[in-house]
C-alpha cells in the first residue's frame, strides 16, 4: 500500500461529476498539456511553480492533484497543499492512466475563456425550465466546478454577452443551442467530447422533455413535471437553478448506477 495519500483513475472516475466531489487540479507542464490539451472532467490547470500563491483557493476542500504520470509534480504540490491544510491525493500514474483507462475528457478548444478569478462565464434566457437548466449543471459538474451562470432577458443576452465576455448558451443563432433535434445539452457533451453512456442516456431524457417529445423514454415526463413545478417555486433563476442541482444529481445517478433497478410495494412475503 502507499505510504502517502493516493487515488487511481478508477477511483476518482466513480467522483467524477457528483456533488462534494473533490476538487481536480491539473499541474502538467505546458509542454504536455500542448501535447494533448484535453482535460479530466471538472478540473482546472494551475502552474505548479506558484502553489504557495493559490493553495489558499482551495482550503476547506478536497483535492486530487494531477500531472502527467502521477510523479514530481502532482506529489510536490499534493504536498504542499496538505502542508495548508488541505486534504490532497495525488493521481496514480496521473494524467496517462486516465487517458489510458479511457474515461472521459473535455475537449478545450471550446471551452470560453476564464475571468480575472478562474471561471468561465455563461449567459442565457431568463425563466429557465429545462435545457436551461440541464447545461448549468452539466458546466458545473463536468467542466467549471465554479462557473458563472447569468440569466437575463432573452432580448439582451447578446449584449450582456459582448459586454461581460460571457458565453451564450440556448438562444438562436449562437454555437451552443440547438441543432435539428437535439438540444443544447447535446451540442455540450458533442464540442466538449463528454462521451459517457450515463451521459447520453440523461441526453435522452433532457433532449424528450425540452422538445415535448414524452414518448421517447418515460422519464422525461417526470422531468417535465418536476422543472415546471420548480419554476413556479421560484422568482429568483439562480435560487431555481441552486435546487435543481440536485435533482439533476439523482438523474445523473439513476444513469449511471441504478436504471436496472426497481421498487415495488408492498414487498412480496417470504414463502408467498
Amino acid at each position: 500500500m502507499p505510504s502517502h495519500p493516493q487515488i487511481n483513475a478508477a477511483q476518482l472516475a466513480r467522483l467524477v461529476g457528483l456533488a462534494g466531489g473533490p476538487a481536480i487540479i491539473d499541474v502538467r507542464n505546458d509542454e504536455d498539456f500542448a501535447a494533448d490539451p484535453r482535460l479530466i472532467p471538472g478540473s482546472i490547470r494551475r502552474d505548479f511553480a506558484t502553489v504557495a500563491t493559490w493553495a489558499p483557493d482551495f482550503a476547506g476542500k478536497q483535492a486530487v492533484v494531477s500531472c502527467q504520470r502521477g510523479a514530481k509534480l502532482s506529489e510536490g504540490v499534493a504536498a504542499w497543499l496538505r502542508n495548508e491544510g488541505i486534504a490532497a491525493e495525488n493521481l496514480e500514474g496521473g494524467f496517462e492512466a486516465w487517458v489510458a483507462s479511457s474515461f472521459p475528457l473535455v475537449r478545450t478548444a471550446k471551452l470560453p475563456k476564464r475571468d480575472p478569478k478562474g471561471r468561465t462565464v455563461w449567459v442565457t434566457r431568463a425563466r429557465p425550465k429545462i435545457d436551461r437548466i440541464a447545461c448549468p449543471w452539466l458546466i458545473r459538474r463536468f467542466i467549471d466546478t465554479d462557473a458563472v451562470i447569468l440569466f437575463v432577458q432573452a432580448s439582451e443576452v447578446n449584449g450582456v454577452a459582448e459586454r461581460f465576455s460571457a458565453t451564450p448558451f440556448d438562444i438562436e443563432d449562437v454555437f451552443f443551442s440547438h441543432r435539428g433535434e437535439r438540444c443544447t445539452f447535446d451540442t455540450m457533451l458533442d464540442e466538449f467530447g463528454l462521451e459517457s453512456e450515463p451521459l447520453r442516456r440523461l441526453a435522452t431524457i433532457v433532449r424528450a422533455a425540452d422538445t415535448a417529445r414524452l414518448d421517447i423514454v418515460p422519464e422525461a415526463a417526470g422531468l417535465l413535471a418536476v422543472s415546471l413545478g420548480l419554476s413556479r417555486n421560484f422568482r429568483d433563476d439562480l435560487e431555481q437553478l441552486d435546487a435543481a442541482m440536485g435533482i439533476y444529481d439523482a438523474f445523473y445517478r439513476w444513469c449511471r448506477d441504478a436504471s436496472e433497478e426497481t421498487h415495488n410495494w408492498p414487498t412480496p412475503k417470504r414463502g408467498g
